[in-house]
């Protein structure tokens, strides 16, 4: 199996670098994207919390965030065996979430409580770009799609951003975004990086 994590803020890129890497490898086996919050209960209930507000809500969103990728880390001991690649769209940066003083051990912790893909992969992204992408959406507003957050969130992600992560500047051009996940993908796969 191969398995990548694509992990960054809202708006910056994730859904569509994942289906960039996807198209990589759709000759290859089966290809299968898995976006956090999912589609599953857990993750509608996470996504419902997120287009609320207040500090319960946020609880609501983490709680049912963590559950549902617990949910899609149970069938990887499944799926291991199997010649496919699983893009994980989400990740361990939802810990950017937690309140700062917690977020590092939050990231440690589940570092070491779950399985960790050597190919890791941070869409950073200017967060005024990221904010006329979300605003150009038709999805519903989620609590933390607004310029302040975005910056927060981003400066927090990349205090958790350690060498295990390559990072992808996607605020540029799609021909700047493809080269470089072109060359990040060619350095993983002459690494073996991506087998899982």
């Amino acid at each position: 199996m191969r398995w990548i994590v694509v992990d960054g803020i809202d708006g910056s890129g994730k859904s569509t670098i994942a289906h960039w890497i996807a198209d990589r490898y759709e000759g290859m086996g089966k290809v299968e994207v898995v976006h956090h919050p999912s589609e599953r209960w857990y993750g509608r209930i996470s996504r419902k919390a997120l287009q609320s507000e207040g500090k319960a809500m946020h609880t609501v969103a983490a709680v049912f965030y963590i559950i549902d990728v617990l949910m899609s880390v149970g069938r990887i001991r499944k799926d291991r065996k199997e010649d496919k690649t699983l893009i994980f769209v989400r990740y361990l940066m939802g810990t950017a979430y937690l309140p700062e003083s917690l977020m590092h051990a939050g990231y440690d912790f589940f570092c070491k409580m779950l399985p960790v893909p050597k190919a890791m992969l941070l869409v950073d992204i200017d967060p005024e770009v990221a904010m006329s992408r979300l605003s150009s959406r038709q999805d519903a507003h989620e609590m933390f799609e607004d310029a302040d957050n975005l910056r927060k969130y981003r400066r927090k992600v990349l205090a958790l951003t350690n060498d295990d992560w390559k990072v992808l500047d996607n605020s540029g051009s799609e021909e700047s975004s493809r080269r470089q996940l072109d060359s990040i993908m060619a350095d993983w796969e002459a690494k073996k990086l991506i087998d899982f």
